[in-house]
């Protein structure tokens, strides 16, 4: 467990890296375009941060053991999978409105949307399937290993969200922002 949240760590702030180098770089382009003006209106605000898309702050990565059966009179069909899933979450910044975004000065208020599971799947090169069982009447069911991945998604996902990743995503996703709006000049920024 310790392993598994050391490595969540250092995954996360490999992501915030990779982001914050990506602002820093969009920073410098929105400062070159308006190089000399210090006054953001609200579109330019809207826009620029709508630019960003959808900002991705956190990843997880866990495990599952699925078991999947399917019992029939005349035998069964089984599939025991390792499941190694990674969950992505962050906000949609294109959901980001004008009436959103209040500037009053060097400070600028903001209302994000809310934070949201972008992306769940297996990573395959370390999901494995430990046993498939077919009883000696039964046909090879190829659709219970699929079904048992969808499964798999599905519970990751869910443990994820029991694990906090949406607040963790509303959190980073904040301090992301903040960071950017003040280096774009806002001494200020608050969050509704």
């Amino acid at each position: 467990m310790r392993q598994l949240r050391d490595f969540l760590i250092a995954v996360t702030a490999a992501v915030v890296l990779a982001l914050a180098v990506y602002l820093t770089f969009t920073t410098a382009g929105w400062m070159k375009r308006g190089a000399g003006a210090r006054l953001w209106s609200t579109p330019t605000v809207v826009r620029e941060v709508q630019s960003l898309s959808d900002l991705v702050t956190v990843e997880y990565v866990m495990e599952k053991v699925v078991l999947l059966e399917d019992a029939k009179w005349y035998g069964e069909s089984r599939v025991l999978l390792l499941a190694h899933g990674i969950v992505k979450a962050g906000i949609d910044l294109k959901r980001l409105q004008p009436g959103d975004v209040t500037i009053s000065g060097k400070t600028i208020s903001l209302k994000l949307p809310v934070a949201q599971i972008t992306d769940a799947y297996l990573d395959d090169k370390q999901s494995q399937v430990i046993d498939h069982t077919t009883g000696l009447l039964r046909s090879f069911d190829k659709d219970l290993e699929q079904t048992a991945r969808q499964n798999a998604v599905d519970d990751i996902a869910r443990a994820a969200r029991r694990a906090g990743i949406l607040d963790d995503a509303n959190k980073r996703a904040r301090a992301e922002l903040e960071s950017f709006l003040k280096q774009a000049g806002f001494e200020r920024v608050e969050f509704r």
